[in-house]
Formats: structure tokens, sequence, C-alpha cells
């Protein structure tokens, strides 16, 4: 294997970590690393682009990309609950104790339902 093959190789590997690490962790987007570590493979081993392509989480949608090039609507809609839950702690919330005190002392509310 050759020099060019391994830093595709290494490169893929690396966008698929930050691809799991976006499944787990809301925020961090996982769609895209997961596309460029596809193109990664392809350029670099059939063996590991097969495999991601067979992969239960990112293999429907990379199919999906590839075939219609738009997200699943089982993700779009994660992705609106997600961004929903994001949006209602923040302001259900306050991000310091100083800024609660602060809400306190001015008679602001504090939440949704306070």
């Amino acid at each position: 294997m050759n020099l060019k093959k391994l830093l595709w190789m290494a490169a893929g590997f690396v966008l698929l970590g930050i691809a799991y690490i976006g499944v787990i962790m809301p925020g961090i987007p996982f769609s895209i690393p997961a596309v460029f570590s596809a193109y990664c493979f392809a350029r670099s081993s059939e063996r590991m682009h097969k495999w991601l392509y067979g992969h239960k989480i990112f293999g429907p949608f990379l199919t999906n990309w590839e075939t219609k090039k738009v997200f699943p609507l089982k993700a779009k809609y994660g992705m609106l609950g997600f961004m929903a839950l994001g949006a209602w702690w923040g302001w259900q919330y306050p991000s310091s104790p100083e800024e609660y005190d602060q809400r306190i002392k001015d008679g602001k509310k504090i939440g949704l339902f306070r």
C-alpha cells in the first residue's frame, strides 16, 4: 500500500471517529464527516468502503445520500427535535447563578412554567 492510500485511509478513520461522536453528541453533525469518510475509503480501501455502506447506522444514510442526495426523513425529525430541546433548555435554565439571581431580583420569569 502506498503513502497516498495510507493518508486517505487515515483521513477516513479520523472522519469516521468524528461521525461516531456526532451520533452520540447533540449539536455535532455526523452527516458531513460520514460522507467524507466514505469518499476517503473509496479512494483507499474497497473493503472499508463496503463495510461503511453496510454499517447499521451509517449505511442507510450513505445509501440514501448516494441515490437521492437528501437526508432521511427520520434524521430530519431527529435534528428538529434536538434543536427544539436545546432551545427549550437554554430558555428554561439560566446560564449562571448570577443571571438566576438577577432574574429573581427583577421579578422576571425563570422559565416557561414558573
